[in-house]
């Protein structure tokens, strides 16, 4: 950057850096007071990639623009952002087949009584729907390795399944 672009961002800077700060300030709704000075920064630094710009007779109307566009970025940004928030948490809200299966105490038992190679492949495979192919790559095995060992996996869990009494 050149010594006079220096100069001028600087100026820019020191004299209108509070003015975009209240602007900001009195219109943060929804956004929270903690964003105040990084949206103050998002701001500056498209002045800074712009500064060419940036029309010597009407600095501040300009800027102020400037921080309008980012404060409304920055409010989509919030709006989607609670959205899917939303979204998740209605999600969370119905309970995961994984928690439905584990409350059975029959199934429980067996998945804590299988070691923990044998539980890691069943619930790769039956969970998070790995195919052997893929099980095998992620284990850093040959897919008939991989499958061996899920074919034995299910059979002890079926063992262990079979041989439980609930209490």
């Amino acid at each position: 950057m050149s010594d006079a672009r220096d100069d001028r961002l600087a100026r820019v800077i020191a004299l209108y850096e509070s003015a975009v700060g209240n602007y900001l300030r009195r219109r943060l709704y929804p956004l929270a007071a903690a964003d105040l000075d990084e949206l103050v920064a998002d701001t500056f630094t498209v002045v800074w990639r712009r500064l060419e710009s940036l029309p010597a007779d009407a600095e501040l109307a300009w800027i102020i623009g400037v921080a309008r566009n980012v404060l409304r970025n920055a409010q989509r940004s919030r709006r989607r952002r609670d959205a899917y928030e939303g979204a998740v948490a209605a999600q969370r809200s119905a309970p995961a087949t994984e928690d439905v299966v584990i409350a059975d105490a029959r199934v429980r038992h067996a998945l804590t009584a299988l070691r923990e190679d044998d539980r890691e492949i069943l619930l790769l495979h039956e969970w998070d729907g790995l195919a052997v192919d893929d099980l095998a790559q992620l284990l850093a095995i040959s897919p008939d390795a991989a499958a061996v060992r899920l074919s034995r996996a299910r059979a002890r869990f079926r063992a262990l399944y079979d041989e439980w009494d609930e209490p």
